[in-house]
């Protein structure tokens, strides 16, 4: 007996790419679409109500980014994968998708070749990306580190809370493993944003890691 499909959701305001998303999918047995948006709100609302196995994340939506939707998300669907997908190479759009929870990231020229692999990826602990962005992840991490002996002046609570987040953790998870609120744990952040003189968790991490460059 086969096993059931896997279930799969797309996020995707071109028509065309949502077409072309369907017509992949359409070729497997192994895959079945489930929900189909065209913005990030709708998909917000909708898919904690009914967690699939995979959703297909178009980063550059109207409104809500897919990155917001992909940190909003994934701490709601935590068994569930985010694969994003791009005619973009940048790489802060990419760093900051994978802190946010993406499982892997797909340039949309590739989608043809690697839709179905990269879906069958991250459901086995992958994190599929196309070339072009793996160089220029790799890239990121092999810039020259920051001096060990530099200091932010961040608390030990702060520097506990930076530690977490480097490690992936989300607002709620920290506030779980330092026994605080997470209103606290957004305090604390908002500290170490402004001692680093950064705006965003992943120039936090970039620069706290020392491989980032002073945000513009």
């Amino acid at each position: 007996m086969n096993p059931s499909p896997r279930r799969v959701v797309i996020v995707e305001d071109d028509s065309q790419f949502m077409k072309s998303f369907l017509e992949t999918l359409a070729t497997t047995d192994t895959w079945v679409v489930s929900g189909c948006h065209v913005r990030a709100e709708s998909a917000i609302e909708a898919i904690p109500t009914d967690p699939p196995d995979a959703v297909i994340v178009d980063i550059q939506l109207p409104g809500v980014s897919g990155i917001e939707l992909v940190r909003k998300l994934k701490p709601l669907c935590p068994e569930t994968q985010f694969l994003m997908v791009t005619v973009f190479e940048d790489a802060d759009k990419v760093f900051d998708a994978l802190a946010a929870g993406a499982s892997g990231y797909v340039l949309k020229r590739d989608v043809h070749a690697r839709l179905l692999e990269s879906l069958d990826d991250v459901l086995t602990g992958g994190a599929p990306m196309s070339s072009a962005i793996a160089r220029k992840v790799v890239q990121h991490f092999q810039l020259p580190v920051r001096d060990p002996g530099e200091d932010f002046h961040l608390t030990q609570r702060e520097t506990e809370t930076l530690d977490l987040l480097v490690k992936g953790y989300f607002y709620k998870e920290i506030a779980s493993e330092l026994g605080i609120r997470i209103d606290t744990v957004a305090f604390h952040l908002g500290n170490i944003y402004r001692k680093l003189h950064v705006r965003t968790r992943s120039e936090a991490i970039l620069k706290y890691i020392g491989r980032g460059a002073e945000p513009s």
